[in-house]
């Protein structure tokens, strides 16, 4: 089997000409996503109101027309500091994914093409990390480097690390048996060539769908631990530090945990999404 006709076996099947495919949770899971993107690197397009300086007298305000969602304990605008939150939040689940995704897929690569007591040992590595709970993984390294959202980022990316790799192995296992490769080695290709021009690339698509969907884990790992106080310390706006801070106040103002739990199980919610439609899953 040629390169092209595997390509062509993958590809998920054509829509009839003329035929709309409607999907409206995708199409909502998108827009939440660029919205969730927009606040991070935009956040003067939402709000002008400051994210960490209260106003005096305006302490625990209902949401209101001067006010969205309210206002917290001190007098600060709740709908300006969720903006700015986002920077906080997906630049840290960014990062968190980015280690690893390049970190496990390499070892994944390596595991697979090699095969034999390379495989045998860094899989075995594998297998512990995966045995260990990722919270109590993302903690135990948190406490060695200390607090802190790019701290509590690397912790979170270095839980990732085995489940990206162990993924990464099984596909460069199942393609490096295919014909096309079989085909790459017997025409005198190199063993690099053939894995950065056959195997790599074709091993990348079910990698690339579990990031998006390990974005949104991300995003629960780094609220869980900073609603733990392990992770942004206050008065920086953070999803999780924003929930942890209205708990004490759910009797008397609801909206301070409820409004920024809801974001973070929109912004979710729409990677799982964005995640099931990358991995060719019907909805």
């Amino acid at each position: 089997m040629s390169l092209v006709d595997y390509a062509a076996a993958r590809r998920p099947a054509r829509a009839k000409r003329g035929a709309v495919s409607v999907q409206p949770g995708l199409w909502l899971a998108v827009l939440v996503m660029l919205l969730a993107l927009l606040a991070a690197l935009f956040p003067g397009l939402f709000t002008d109101a400051s994210p960490v300086e209260g106003v005096a007298g305006a302490q625990r305000l209902a949401p209101q027309a001067g006010h969205w969602l309210g206002t917290d304990q001190l007098g600060r605008d709740l709908f300006a500091r969720i903006v700015y939150g986002a920077s906080h939040s997906l630049s840290a689940a960014f990062i968190a994914v980015a280690i690893g995704l390049v970190i496990g897929t390499a070892l994944g690569l390596i595991a697979g093409a090699t095969g034999g007591k390379t495989e045998s040992v860094l899989m075995r590595l594998v297998d512990v990390l995966l045995s260990i709970p990722a919270l109590l993984l993302s903690l135990s390294l948190l406490i060695l480097l200390g607090f802190g959202t790019v701290n509590a980022a690397l912790a979170v990316g270095t839980a990732s690390i085995a489940s990206f790799a162990r993924l990464a192995r099984a596909e460069v296992v199942r393609i490096r048996h295919s014909d096309y490769v079989e085909a790459a080695y017997g025409s005198g290709g190199r063993f690099f060539t053939v894995l950065w021009r056959h195997i790599l690339p074709n091993a990348l698509s079910p990698v690339i769908a579990y990031a998006a969907l390990q974005f949104g884990q991300a995003i629960l790992a780094l609220s869980t631990l900073s609603f733990l106080g392990y992770g942004t310390p206050p008065p920086i706006p953070e999803w999780g530090l924003l929930i942890a801070e209205g708990r004490n106040y759910l009797a008397t103002a609801w909206w301070l945990t409820t409004f920024p739990g809801v974001v973070v199980v929109a912004v979710v919610l729409a990677a799982n999404r964005i995640s099931q439609q990358l991995s060719g899953g019907q909805r």
